[in-house]
């Protein structure tokens, strides 16, 4: 089964700004970026190319616009919105999903198949985290459509998830195009969502776990470049709880050309090692290491253990975590 780590799209056209580009634009593809097989790697920027005399290609270059469909489209007061459903009969790793993309550069904020749970994406690793915390409610900062928390949801049936969106059109897209209400409705008493500020997020008795998914614009919030951040989320915790954090990474494209995804990744991930040193492990999702990278606080767990709870194809990720230093 394939890993997809950090995704976005990129529009190029005739137009200055993707919201401009007129309906009838002559889009031939939908590239999708790095791709990591078991066996094969790709590597391939997400494009949505117009192409006016290009004929339509192959999966290998990207999925046939035909193939692709536009459910939603609009800027709301945070995000300029997407919604992608990608056609079943499609060869390629996202068939059957549909995807949510935010910002200018599209970088993609959920993404769910309709016969699937699992997707193949750092969604699956952050469900790996609930066998290694203590009993406790599990913070998700930055909803989205809630992909993290279905996955959680699913595989952990005494786990409650809060989550925290900025953005109250991101919640209503998740509930019209995601089974976000269905999910809502299935779980009344384990999954509750807040509209606002994810960095005052709290709750009595602290969280058991804390999982950061932080993004504006196309780039990590400023915020988790400072120390203090961490400092404050460390205070939300239970004794013995965790944090992890979707750090990004080179692939990640910000509308803000200065805030290399690189750069910024490695500044939060400074920030973080000023606060819990030794206790910081990193997963690398990519060619490279600096592709999209994933960050877990606490001392590392019994190995063997944590994979002994997981369901089979999470298991692999636990041997991909390395101690992160500067």
């Amino acid at each position: 089964m394939p890993l997809i780590h950090h995704l976005s799209l990129r529009i190029q056209s005739f137009a200055p700004y993707p919201s401009r580009i007129p309906q009838r634009t002559c889009i031939r593809t939908v590239k999708f970026s790095t791709i990591i097989l078991l066996k094969h790697r790709w590597t391939h920027p997400v494009i949505v190319k117009c192409q006016p005399n290009a004929k339509p290609k192959t999966y290998e270059d990207g999925i046939p616009v035909e193939d692709v469909k536009i459910l939603s489209k609009f800027k709301s007061r945070h995000n300029y919105i997407r919604v992608l459903e990608v056609s079943r009969k499609v060869d390629h790793p996202f068939a059957g999903s549909r995807l949510l993309l935010l910002d200018g550069p599209g970088n993609i904020h959920s993404i769910s198949f309709l016969f699937k749970s699992l997707t193949h994406t750092y969604f699956d690793v952050f469900a790996t985290l609930p066998p290694i915390l203590p009993a406790g409610p599990i913070a998700v900062l930055g909803f989205g459509a809630g992909s993290t928390a279905r996955l959680i949801l699913e595989l952990y049936p005494d786990v409650v998830v809060h989550g925290w969106e900025l953005d109250p059109s991101v919640i209503a897209v998740g509930r019209e195009f995601f089974g976000l209400e269905k999910l809502e409705k299935q779980y009344p008493d384990r999954l509750f969502i807040y509209i606002g500020n994810a960095l005052t997020a709290s709750i009595e008795g602290g969280f058991s776990g804390i999982i950061v998914d932080l993004f504006c614009r196309g780039s990590l919030i400023p915020e988790l470049q400072d120390p203090n951040t961490w400092d404050m989320l460390t205070k939300c915790l239970k004794k013995g709880g965790r944090i992890i954090v979707n750090v990004g990474g080179s692939c990640v494209e910000s509308e803000n050309k200065r805030r290399d995804g690189k750069v910024v990744m490695e500044d939060t991930l400074k920030a973080m090692h000023r606060v819990f040193r030794d206790n910081l492990l990193i997963l690398n999702l990519g060619n490279r290491k600096d592709d999209s990278t994933v960050a877990l606080t606490g001392k590392t767990p019994d190995l063997e253990a944590w994979k002994s709870k997981l369901r089979r194809p999470l298991r692999s990720y636990v041997d991909m975590w390395e101690p992160c230093s500067f």
